[in-house]
């Protein structure tokens, strides 16, 4: 179990619902020179990763006077958002479905993840955010569900990391040896214990810091982000947990500035920065240099049947084991 503490200040607002429609949120600006213009659109967490990225970009040849436009918010609101008007070259989402909304629509290429890191920019795990010397206790996934103890998670709708959080639960319980129903009942007493659903996972980090819950499930580059902002809390890797692969790409009309900044990503400067700010890398050259634990039951969405069958089963909102749960649940 590792000590952290902190938290970054509020992340951008989310965009708002007028009806079913998603009004797209408000940009902020990077810029120097005028080179060109890239609209990054991101889910929560990678905001100061991205900062600094962007500032390492413009330093090179390729994004010398490039300016940026950035909006963070839920990944799958996020791509709701870009279906919806809101402008992007590129789309650094937490799933890859979140991806896949926009393949379908026709705004990025079926190509995407074709290159040699299959579309994905980062890694991380599934973790356990826990108050300073873990009052309640919790060791294992089944410590969420004890008597008392209150679980925060993001909203499975708009965030997906809480999607990863669903599947790693339900995936610890595969991985124990329970049967698909169990590991589904074990899900519904989870969200029973459930007592906030935040819109994004930087959101449900916030909603925790300020003292709601004793446990909030979460990725580990955001546990890592509270170790260095001195909040008193720790975080613990559970045995199980998932493998998180956060994807990239860029938009049909992008701009060749654009697909350099997403080669950035990939370079080792860029991989070096996100592993600074607590995410795993995809160059194995890179993340051999950061000291990321390893745990002896680390399984993949594949492991689970892949995305496009995990979203139709889960995930559905009509449909979905998601869906009837938080019915259950009166939401």
């Amino acid at each position: 179990m590792r000590r952290i503490s902190g938290v970054h200040t509020a992340a951008v607002a989310a965009g708002v619902l007028a009806g079913l429609v998603l009004i797209p949120q408000a940009m902020t600006a990077t810029s120097t020179k005028e080179g060109g213009s890239i609209s990054l659109v991101a889910y929560s967490t990678p905001k100061e990763a991205y900062g600094q990225i962007i500032s390492a970009f413009q330093k090179t040849k390729a994004g010398q006077g490039v300016s940026f436009q950035q909006s963070y918010a839920g990944s799958t609101e996020q791509a709701q958002a870009v279906l919806n008007g809101l402008h992007a070259d590129v789309v650094a989402l937490s799933l890859e479905p979140d991806i896949t909304t926009l393949v379908k629509a026709g705004l990025v290429k079926p190509s995407w993840n074709k290159d040699r890191w299959h579309g994905i920019a980062t890694r991380s795990v599934v973790v356990f955010v826990l108050r300073n010397g873990n009052p309640k206790h919790i060791r294992d996934w089944e410590g969420l569900v004890k008597p008392g103890v209150q679980v925060v998670t993001p909203n499975p709708l708009t965030s997906g990391g809480a999607r990863w959080n669903v599947m790693a639960a339900y995936g610890a319980m595969i991985r124990k040896g329970k049967t698909p129903k169990q590991a589904v009942a074990y899900l519904k007493q989870l969200f029973q214990h459930t007592v906030s659903q935040d819109k994004s996972a930087r959101e449900a980090l916030q909603t925790f810091l300020a003292g709601r819950g004793d446990v909030l499930l979460s990725y580990e580059n955001e546990a890592i982000l509270a170790q260095r902002k001195n909040q008193p809390v720790y975080y613990l890797i559970p045995k199980a947990t998932i493998r998180i692969e956060n994807p990239v790409a860029v938009t049909k009309n992008a701009s060749p500035a654009a697909r350099a900044f997403v080669a950035f990503l990939h370079s080792a400067k860029g991989q070096t920065i996100f592993g600074q700010n607590g995410y795993r890398p995809v160059m194995k050259s890179i993340v051999k240099k950061f000291n990321y634990p390893v745990r002896p039951w680390l399984f993949t969405i594949q492991k689970l049947g892949g995305w496009a069958k995990v979203e139709k089963r889960f995930f559905d909102p009509k449909s979905g084991v998601m869906a009837k749960i938080e019915a259950g649940l009166g939401k």
